[in-house]
């Protein structure tokens, strides 16, 4: 999971700016994690795998906009989501207890 949760914040917060219009802080305060690690996942210094399925990028985004309408206390629940996806899809060997069915 240790390169799996960083890739789907990534790819949350990416989503947040360009789809929906957010600011580094903005994105920052809902995902609540800090603006410099916002600032780390735009700049692709963390999370560096990428995700190219369409399908889950799709997910991606009704998973920020969630977030968005919802609060941070939807996060754990959409990453955790996000994480089932990618395990489904074969396309990530990801490890997480949090997530097991």
């Amino acid at each position: 999971m240790w390169n799996g949760l960083p890739v789907i914040r990534r790819e949350i917060a990416d989503s947040m700016i360009n789809h929906f219009g957010l600011s580094q802080k903005e994105t920052a305060e809902k995902l609540g994690i800090t603006p410099a690690a916002v600032c780390q996942y735009v700049s692709r210094k963390r999370g560096r795998l990428e995700i190219t399925d369409d399908h889950v990028l799709l997910e991606i985004k009704v998973s920020a906009e969630r977030i968005i309408n919802n609060g941070n206390g939807n996060v754990i629940t959409e990453t955790c989501r996000i994480c089932k996806i990618l395990r489904s899809s074969k396309k990530f060997s990801l490890l997480c207890e949090s997530c097991d069915d």
